[in-house]
């Protein structure tokens, strides 16, 4: 288990961290303060599970040191797949440490400039995250989307909820760079495009930035379906825009429209909250040098669609040229090598 949790590495953080509660300006910025009793408390829950873990396996071991018979044989049968399963998770749970990590992921999708080709794009990196979320049993809602003139679509804002949703999705943010022979033109001229992806995670009310009623606007109207077709005859739709920051969220995915404005409320939370966090860390960042908000700038995986085919990273330079699997939804590689990468560079930081 050595090789695959940093047993000294947590404890030495979980030392420094009590270390820093006991200052006494600790609480001065409460909302500093409150994340890392959050962390606190999932890495004393990690380092609860590995030790518990690693007893019943002594014990297993003894066991059969001791005794044999198939009895014995069944035990270990029972066990060994259950402590299996603890292991797995306490080598997912490395990665997990950041606040809000466990929480369902709000994922928007903007095409880039170029009309349908970028619209299109959009629309396949909408897909391949549906189906990434149903290859895990997540639950999905598309909370909006504005579809595009002939094809594809300009936006689309999804929830996506599951174990550690936000937690393995937080790293697609940025721009998805698509180079292949354009469908859309008789000769076939290779197009680039692009399309953005931001990820929040869906904030508790109690966590989430205070929204005065004062500072925002509402309007409903008729929910449309593809093609513009009515999905109901009732102004269910909603749009709410946050005047002191010129944020828009929309949400026609309910019937009802008490069930949207809660729905928009909720969105609207995650991005002043990512906001907020961007601003504090942009400050941050600017004694350091370097950029952190996913612009369109930020390119972090390319798409070749034409000759030899390749996916590439460009944070972890993760390759794959089983381009159809991952546009179908198998992530999984690209994601953990991110975790892993971002595990690395957080702890040369520390």
């Amino acid at each position: 288990m050595g090789d695959v949790f940093d047993l000294a590495g947590q404890t030495d953080k979980l030392r420094g961290w009590r270390q820093a509660t006991a200052e006494p300006d600790f609480w001065s910025h409460p909302a500093q303060a409150g994340e890392l009793l959050q962390q606190i408390e999932a890495t004393e829950q990690v380092l609860n599970n590995y030790y518990q873990t690693l007893k019943r396996l002594d014990d297993l071991v003894e066991l059969v040191n001791k005794e044999d018979g198939p009895e014995i044989n069944q035990l270990v049968q029972e066990e060994l797949p259950e402590l299996t399963k603890i292991i797995d998770q306490l080598e997912i749970s490395r990665f997990f440490t950041q606040p809000h990590d466990e929480r369902p992921a709000i994922l928007s999708i903007h095409a880039g400039t170029g009309g349908v080709e970028a619209q299109d794009w959009a629309a396949m990196l909408e897909r391949m995250y549906l189906r990434y979320a149903w290859r895990n049993n997540w639950t999905s809602q598309v909370i909006e989307e504005q579809r595009g003139n002939e094809a594809g679509i300009k936006s689309v804002t999804l929830r996506l909820a599951g174990e550690w949703a936000y937690g393995y999705l937080r790293g697609e943010n940025g721009t998805h760079r698509l180079l292949r022979n354009s469908p859309f033109n008789a000769q076939h001229l290779r197009q680039t495009s692009f399309a953005m992806v931001e990820v929040y995670p869906e904030l508790p009310e109690a966590e989430a930035p205070v929204i005065d009623i004062n500072d925002i606007k509402i309007d409903v109207f008729h929910a449309s379906g593809p093609g513009g077709q009515g999905v109901n005859t009732t102004d269910s739709a909603v749009r709410i825009t946050h005047l002191p920051t010129g944020l828009v969220v929309t949400c026609q995915s309910e019937r009802s429209q008490h069930q949207n404005r809660a729905l928009a409320l909720a969105v609207l939370r995650s991005k002043l909250a990512r906001q907020e966090a961007e601003e504090l860390e942009k400050k941050r960042q600017a004694l350091k040098g370097g950029q952190v908000k996913a612009d369109w700038g930020l390119q972090i995986r390319s798409y070749f669609l034409y000759g030899q085919q390749l996916i590439k990273d460009h944070r972890t330079n993760m390759t794959t040229t089983d381009v159809e699997a991952v546009l179908d939804g198998k992530l999984g590689n690209f994601i953990r090598a991110y975790l892993l990468w971002e595990l690395e560079r957080r702890n040369k930081e520390s």
